[in-house]
């Protein structure tokens, strides 16, 4: 083998070790994330549900256990994600300059803020308030049932299009850094930029016009936040090349 082979062999030996060893502990923290899930689900009915929506409900003999082990797998990945992360960071180091090694260990942090704060968003604010929309639908006639599995479904969903969404500073900085687009071009965009995210949020919540403007607007206002950093980041990269 010449020593491009040899490299390549190194490479993905390396890689392989990583991902094993982020399964590894992913796994093993994975009883922990299903000791925590019922302790999660009755917190989440307690913060969410107004008495006119009343308990959540199962259908089925095993929903609640398929629920559980469904929803310990995603506890154990949160908990599992800053060890998963280092591993990332390590296994990417070697290939990186200093600068680079700077910028891709802030885009870590900087992400994952964004992306649990989208989370914490919306289990703060939106799910009590969809939950309280809900419930102003019951009549004495007209009660509603709430089954466990489509609650959670719902919940997971909208804390997964939450945390994707606040990663709009991320998706300008990269873009601008890149060179993919200016800043000046962005601003000019700025109407079929907001039309774009009310689409995106009508595609990843339910159909009720309160939760797309709640996702939109803490959206707009990320990406006014990343084009206000691309700008001062614009601005250092031409004084570069300018000295």
């Amino acid at each position: 083998m010449n020593d491009s082979e040899n490299t390549l062999i190194d490479h993905l030996d390396a890689l392989r070790w990583t991902l094993i060893r982020c399964v590894a502990v992913t796994a093993i923290l994975y009883p922990v994330g299903y000791l925590i899930s019922p302790h999660l689900i009755n917190l989440l009915v307690q913060w969410c549900f107004p008495e006119s929506v009343g308990k959540l409900h199962y259908f089925a003999p095993m929903e609640v256990f398929w629920v559980q082990l469904k929803l310990a797998l995603l506890l154990a990945l949160a908990l599992a994600y800053p060890w998963n992360a280092l591993q990332l960071w390590r296994f990417l180091l070697p290939a990186l300059y200093d600068g680079e090694r700077r910028a891709f260990g802030w885009w870590i942090i900087f992400s994952s803020v964004l992306f649990f704060g989208g989370v914490a968003f919306c289990t703060g604010v939106i799910l009590p308030m969809l939950m309280n929309s809900s419930g102003g639908f019951a009549t004495p006639e007209l009660q509603p049932i709430l089954g466990l599995a489509n609650f959670l479904n719902l919940a997971g969903w909208l804390m997964l299009a939450f945390g994707v969404m606040f990663q709009a500073p991320i998706v300008v900085l990269l873009a601008v850094r890149f060179g993919v687009i200016s800043t000046e071009s962005l601003k000019k965009k700025r109407p079929y930029i907001m039309t774009a995210l009310l689409i995106l949020a009508a595609i990843l919540t339910p159909p009720d016009v309160i939760s797309q403007i709640m996702l939109a607007v803490p959206t707009w206002l990320l990406f006014e936040l990343g084009l206000l950093l691309a700008k001062r980041i614009e601005k250092q990269t031409q004084e570069e090349i300018i000295l």
